[in-house]
């Protein structure tokens, strides 16, 4: 399984390459390193949230609520900002992380204790969490001139030519690389996903560790909600609509197994920026943005069958081994 990680990355970064290559000889200003630097910005939002899916994912889960968390994340800190504008920044950015957290856990506590099936559960507080933006807002927009000034300009900080929302993201994908690969949750995640039952005897508690998967993704989303509505300086009902869908692909792209298990923090994160470009470039080489899903559906469906055929020739690898001892 390790080896084979390296192999997917590779080949998705080399799609990348050719993909620039492309765009640039349509147009060479796209890649240009203050363009480029634009796109991985653009981009840093749907890195920190495929890294949260990813971690449910490898424990064979799936959050389709990660959107609406950062929809209604969003309006809350928008709505507080708007009541309380002298509130402290990184107070604003601490009430949406456990905000985000906090409907995580709802999902965490349903799929734990209750056996409902993920799907089920993020489909129904997705439902949910879009509702409650409306009751708090009575379906109004909070606009730019009501916020203040820090609470819209903190993503927009630069530092070192990058802006905080672009460090966010790479701070994020350095953090989960430690955790995935240094700590006991990273592994727990990892024999969660690759075979439960093993897990129980080996003393990991799945529900649990299933749990904890939620938390930090509805963590990531709160975060990301108040970057989206601060970078963006407006929060309305629809916000993120139907984004959950691009977090869910740059993560099946980037070589995390849908059967849990398999996949690795580069892999979400090419995944993620393969989906960015793709975003950015389709206006630039004047196709229509609505062939953004037909292009991100086609991506999953080779990532898909790329994983598939992997999973049966490692099956036979098994079986040829086995043939051969006996």
């Amino acid at each position: 399984m390790m080896r084979m990680i390296p192999i997917r990355e590779t080949i998705l970064g080399g799609a990348i390459l050719v993909l620039l290559l492309l765009i640039a000889s349509r147009f060479s200003g796209f890649v240009a390193p203050a363009n480029l630097a634009n796109v991985f910005n653009d981009t840093a939002p749907l890195i920190i949230l495929a890294l949260g899916q990813m971690v449910v994912i490898l424990t064979r889960c799936i959050d389709l609520s990660v959107a609406a968390n950062l929809a209604l994340t969003g309006m809350a800190v928008a709505m507080i900002n708007v009541a309380m504008p002298t509130l402290p920044i990184p107070v604003i950015i601490a009430i949406a992380v456990i905000l985000g957290a906090l409907m995580g856990a709802v999902n965490g506590i349903l799929v734990w204790k209750l056996a409902i099936p993920p799907i089920v559960v993020t489909l129904g507080t997705m439902t949910i969490f879009r509702g409650i933006i409306f009751l708090i807002s009575d379906g109004k927009w909070v606009n730019s001139h009501e916020m203040s000034a820090a609470f819209t300009g903190i993503p927009r900080v630069a530092m070192l030519g990058l802006p905080v929302l672009s460090w966010t993201a790479i701070a994020t994908v350095f953090v989960f690389g430690l955790m995935m690969a240094r700590t006991p949750l990273g592994r727990s995640i990892f024999a969660v996903g690759g075979n439960p039952h093993a897990a129980v005897y080996t003393g990991i508690n799945v529900g649990k560790t299933q749990f904890l998967a939620f938390v930090i993704s509805g963590a990531l989303a709160g975060l990301t909600g108040y970057l989206w509505v601060a970078r963006y300086a407006v929060a309305y009902v629809d916000i993120a609509g139907g984004f959950e869908l691009e977090v869910v692909a740059a993560c099946v792209i980037g070589g995390i197994s849908i059967a849990g298990g398999v996949g690795s923090v580069g892999g979400a994160v090419l995944g993620a920026i393969f989906l960015g470009v793709v975003k950015n470039a389709l206006p630039v080489v004047n196709i229509s943005p609505f062939w953004q899903l037909a292009i991100s559906g086609s991506a999953i469906l080779i990532a898909v069958a790329f994983n598939a055929r992997s999973g049966r020739a490692k099956g036979r690898i098994i079986l040829k081994s086995a043939e051969v001892a006996s």
